[in-house]
């Protein structure tokens, strides 16, 4: 025993010792290397003439890019059209058909279809402009809101909503209440922090609205369904599993889609 002891510790020193040395070795090689490469340096401004990009321009560029998908979804007409395609779907009750990467691609297109003019405007009044160096970027940003707020008033029939963040917010507003007397210029006078959320919330109520308009036609098939069913006694049999292909059926012989997407174009005042 005491034999063997001797030779696992001579073998454990001897790994050691080996271990330690390549570990020197490794630490020179890399402290040799680093110091015979000559130094990087990176220049945001290296460039000259007028399309050198500078920081603040590339912070501004980086933060509108990050910003880019929460105004996609709430400054435009994709909040009520997605609402609007869930409620379709849980009125027929075919739980994952069509699945959410259809329903928001579809929201999307349709989005895009809607918005085109406001973007075309933006694109002419606010952003050639700016590239050219007309403007600045304080312009631009003025400009570009303007289409955008023209669009989400056009939504907006009365002004209930703007009433009510007008209300809550503390700040000094160009207006104290929204009649119908009120004039466009005396609207665009308000901030998009008060224009905004009374949209959404516009946009909000009216997809709800359509989405209860949706589920009548399904609920009258559910309850023909269930009371059928009841009558001839089939009590254990559930009513989903017989209604959803009349649903499914209803739906497609009154092409559905596309009545839906039709209304829902035609319900944005363009």
């Amino acid at each position: 025993m005491s034999k063997l002891k001797k030779q696992l510790g001579r073998q454990t020193a001897r790994f050691l010792i080996s271990l330690g040395v390549t570990l020197c070795l490794a630490l020179v090689c890399f402290s040799v290397s680093v110091y015979a490469e000559p130094a990087v340096n990176i220049e945001l401004n290296a460039g000259e003439g007028t399309n050198s990009l500078e920081l603040l321009d590339l912070l501004f560029l980086t933060t509108l890019l990050a910003l880019l998908p929460s105004f996609l979804i709430m400054a435009t007409s994709f909040t009520r059209i997605v609402v609007v395609l869930s409620f379709l779907r849980n009125a027929m009750g075919t739980q994952q058909s069509p699945p959410n990467q259809v329903l928001v691609g579809l929201a999307l297109f349709m989005t895009l279809f809607i918005m085109h003019p406001v973007y075309t405007e933006v694109n002419e009044q606010a952003l050639k402009p700016l590239t050219n160096g007309v403007i600045t970027q304080q312009e631009a940003l003025e400009r570009a809101a303007v289409p955008i707020k023209r669009f989400m008033f056009k939504q907006m029939t009365d002004g209930k909503e703007l009433n009510l963040f007008l209300d809550i917010s503390n700040r000094d507003q160009p207006l104290e209440t929204v009649t119908a007397e009120t004039t466009q210029e005396e609207l665009m006078q308000l901030g998009m922090e008060i224009v905004l959320p009374a949209f959404i919330t516009s946009e909000l109520k009216r997809a709800f609205t359509i989405g209860f308009i949706l589920f009548i036609p399904f609920l009258v098939i559910d309850m023909v369904v269930s009371s059928t069913l009841m009558s001839m006694g089939m009590v254990m049999l559930p009513p989903s599993m017989i209604s959803l292909p009349f649903k499914i059926m209803v739906f497609v012989m009154v092409d559905g889609w596309s009545l839906l997407i039709g209304t829902l174009i035609s319900g944005f005042h363009l």
